[in-house]
């Protein structure tokens, strides 16, 4: 099962079916959730790839959150996440920010967009989305309902987009435990760091004995 928090009550929780945004995977044994990692902002045409091959040395699957105007300079890109087994989710049109202060009409405009331009790259659309800097609301919440997306927050966050580091990025990942939902970013800036802690991070992660998948 999928855990989800409500927008605006810290620590409250609430099943994704009253659309709130998962954040944690649950399961029966909780110690034996697999974790998830996901990928923000790209596709980008230096550091997607370089993710990808990390992903598949690792042979961890990982759910792609894209930028639909990133989607329409990088098709091939998007689609080679996708015949890799990987889940693409939908992360807005332009990664507006603060994106819940945006009127309906253009936060809707932003979903639907990235949902044709994924839909023709990959030859499906996203089930999934997520709000740019986690900017949810109750209107960002029905309208991606609206489009049959599932909303997905996190729970472990080395701010990579920062750049603070390999050595602080792979620290905050390797303390991620089952269930979590791991947050990263292959676009927007210089994502070497972020690809070398992804490195480290998987095979110490793998070593404890965890399992990935994506959402």
């Amino acid at each position: 099962m999928l855990r989800a928090r409500l927008p605006g009550r810290a620590g409250a929780t609430r099943r994704p079916r009253l659309c709130a945004p998962v954040f944690r995977i649950v399961t029966p044994d909780r110690a034996g959730a697999p974790l998830a990692l996901t990928v923000d902002d790209g596709p980008d045409p230096r550091w997607t790839p370089m993710l990808l091959d990390v992903l598949a040395a690792h042979r961890v699957p990982a759910t792609f959150f894209v930028v639909g105007a990133r989607v329409t300079r990088h098709p091939e890109l998007v689609r080679r996440v996708a015949d890799a087994g990987h889940a693409i989710g939908n992360h807005t049109m332009t990664h507006p920010q603060p994106f819940a202060a945006l009127p309906r009409s253009e936060i809707r405009r932003e979903i639907s967009g990235t949902q044709e331009a994924v839909r023709a790259a990959a030859g499906r659309a996203p089930t999934l989305f997520r709000a740019p800097a986690g900017g949810w609301s109750w209107t960002v919440l029905t309208t991606a309902r609206e489009h049959g997306l599932t909303p997905v927050d996190w729970s472990i966050d080395p701010k990579d987009w920062r750049e603070p580091g390999v050595r602080h990025v792979t620290r905050v990942l390797t303390s991620a435990r089952p269930g979590d939902v791991m947050l990263c970013h292959d676009g927007g800036g210089d994502r070497s760091a972020t690809v070398a802690a992804v490195d480290a991070a998987l095979g110490a992660l793998l070593r404890r004995g965890y399992r990935f998948t994506a959402l």
